[in-house]
């Protein structure tokens, strides 16, 4: 069975194909390696896999707002299922390049969906983001919660993705599971990310930039959890059933959050690098940054619910994990 995973070179995108190809599956990985980060982690990430898996994973370097180079990809293979993680990343640099976010996030959207309605495929996996509770108060945040003021245009374009995946799913009765992801971090991850940022401070002796003073809570997800509910939810599309699914669709359509359920300290995430690395930090206070939020808390009792999905990995068993991936990676 061959399995399309857009976003193939990312860090959720990656250790989701690996898991795919660990289960027997075939594997077409499409990305565009662009330069938002080091495109070198990109290409060391797709090494990696094809390595272990050269004769089951084919590479397409396409860009999700190119359509016939998707119909391509589509016509080259019968595929079974996808799993959409391809997508412009990233709060703040949606302030500095909207028209990104807008290519991507919602023409890449709509391309894929259109590649899957085609196709004809099981279900399609794609992902939101916890970036679309905005500025909720209520924690924990829930899936059933109005999602109605995002912060930044990354929120938008994320909340956008599961309204038109509603609007496919109930005028072509396309089987579609989107994922509301809590700040994933781990071995392979992104370098724009807190994790990755504080690390190499520690390690470089340079100051950690703490926004809003270092008064910031996040439900910090380790990625082999995150890639065990994505493979969870992949193998159990949603019913079209007329019932209601989490998120509250009819259609066979559902939403879920996907993280740790757990919503950690900053201060504390500092503490246990500071542990693993062996350096103390040196610590620079920041004000709160646009379209930011405060605090994030996933209520993960739909996709336990549904899907049995139970994360199983603390921050103090995962930022030890993470620093010695780093210094391995960095040869340090």
């Amino acid at each position: 069975m061959t399995m399309l995973v857009t976003g193939a070179a990312g860090f959720i995108g990656a250790a989701t194909s690996q898991s795919l190809l660990d289960r027997g599956h075939e594997v077409i990985g499409i990305d565009n390696l662009n330069d938002y980060y080091d495109p070198r982690l990109k290409q060391a990430r797709l090494d990696s896999i094809a390595r272990q898996f050269d004769d089951r994973f084919r590479f397409e370097r396409v860009d999700l707002a190119d359509a016939d180079a998707l119909q391509r990809v589509a016509e080259s293979a019968e595929i079974e299922s996808i799993v959409h993680l391809g997508a412009q990343a990233g709060v703040r640099y949606s302030i500095e390049n909207p028209r990104a976010y807008i290519q991507s996030n919602l023409v890449g959207h709509a391309n894929m969906l259109e590649l899957a309605r085609h196709a004809g495929v099981r279900h399609m996996v794609y992902a939101s983001s916890s970036s679309v509770y905005g500025g909720n108060k209520s924690l924990p945040f829930r899936v059933e919660d109005r999602v109605d003021h995002p912060l930044s245009l990354y929120a938008a374009t994320k909340k956008a993705d599961e309204l038109i995946s509603e609007s496919y799913a109930n005028l072509y009765r396309l089987p579609l599971t989107g994922l509301r992801f809590f700040t994933v971090y781990g071995p392979w991850g992104r370098p724009d990310m807190a994790m990755w940022i504080f690390t190499r401070a520690l390690f470089e002796g340079e100051p950690l930039p703490l926004f809003n003073g270092g008064e910031m809570r996040r439900d910090f997800t380790y990625i082999d959890d995150i890639v065990r509910g994505i493979l969870a939810c992949l193998d159990s599309p949603p019913a079209d059933d007329g019932q209601v699914k989490a998120g509250g669709s009819t259609s066979p359509h559902a939403l879920y959050n996907i993280g740790n359920s757990r919503s950690e300290d900053l201060m504390r995430v500092v503490e246990l690098l500071e542990r693993a690395t062996g350096r103390k930090a040196l610590l620079e206070p920041k004000p709160m940054q646009a379209g930011d939020v405060r605090e994030t808390f996933a209520d993960i009792s739909a996709i336990q619910r549904d899907h049995g999905f139970e994360p199983s990995t603390s921050i103090e068993e995962g930022i030890p994990r993470f620093v010695a991936w780093y210094r391995d990676y960095h040869g340090l």
